[in-house]
């Protein structure tokens, strides 16, 4: 199937909506504390005496944690050498820019992470007195407690390796709607199951997770908006009256 060329305009898309939406759930989960459903979930992984039930998983330390995010990394960095190749290959050229949207889109995603979780210090589940632990829960934008070592546990890096990948949605969109709807169930899913399994480990509240989420969509939408979309010029021409007689110029 032939792939129409990068400089063709992008298919429509709401820009108010896809960042619209996201705020509002934020402003949402900053005014209505998800504390509650926070710890019933977490309790529902933590045995009293034992700890969480995926603490010592293999499956989910070495293989959904270490391996997953060593397989995202290589395909960044292929994502690199094409771009590179892109750029000094003549045939390619038309892949640059969306391939260098995807560098770095990804770049951001999972680089914000570590200068957010030292600025809100936020703890981990397992390291709160409610599940085993020794220091004292506050939520994410109180005061934060007196605490035997900071937090490093919000947003949720983890979860940000999954879904990182929602650049692969919007780099596919205009030219591959189906591969890239295929990308985006990708992302989604393995992002989900990446945040469910962390959430087992006790490495992550729920709600961690999901600003994760809305983090990482919004700088995918941006870096879209940015560098990849291109609006169409749709003008509406007027219409001969009824009987008129066309003349060929």
């Amino acid at each position: 199937m032939a792939i129409a060329p990068f400089s063709n305009p992008s298919r429509p898309f709401d820009f108010r909506w896809a960042l619209g939406v996201p705020l509002l759930l934020m402003g949402l989960m900053l005014l209505f504390d998800m504390t509650s459903i926070d710890f019933q979930l977490a309790h529902l992984f933590y045995q009293p005496g034992e700890g969480f039930i995926g603490r010592n998983s293999y499956w989910l330390e070495n293989i959904l944690h270490d391996r997953v995010k060593q397989a995202v990394i290589v395909l960044a960095v292929l994502m690199l050498v094409a771009f590179v190749v892109s750029c000094l290959y003549a045939p390619l050229r038309h892949l640059r820019r969306p391939l260098g949207y995807v560098v770095l889109a990804l770049s951001l995603t999972t680089s914000v992470v570590t200068p957010l979780k030292i600025a809100t210090g936020v703890h981990c589940p397992w390291s709160l007195s409610e599940f085993g632990g020794i220091e004292t829960y506050t939520p994410l934008l109180a005061h934060r407690a007196e605490a035997i070592k900071p937090g490093l546990c919000w947003p949720g890096g983890h979860a940000s390796t999954g879904f990182s990948l929602l650049a692969l949605f919007f780099a596919l969109r205009d030219r591959r709607p189906k591969t890239a709807r295929v990308a985006l169930a990708l992302a989604l899913i393995l992002g989900s199951v990446l945040s469910l399994g962390r959430m087992a480990q006790g490495a992550h509240f729920l709600s961690h997770n999901l600003w994760t989420l809305l983090i990482d969509w919004m700088i995918c939408v941006l870096c879209y908006r940015w560098l990849v979309y291109r609006p169409g010029n749709h003008v509406s021409l007027p219409q001969a009256p009824r009987g008129a007689v066309r003349i060929a110029g």
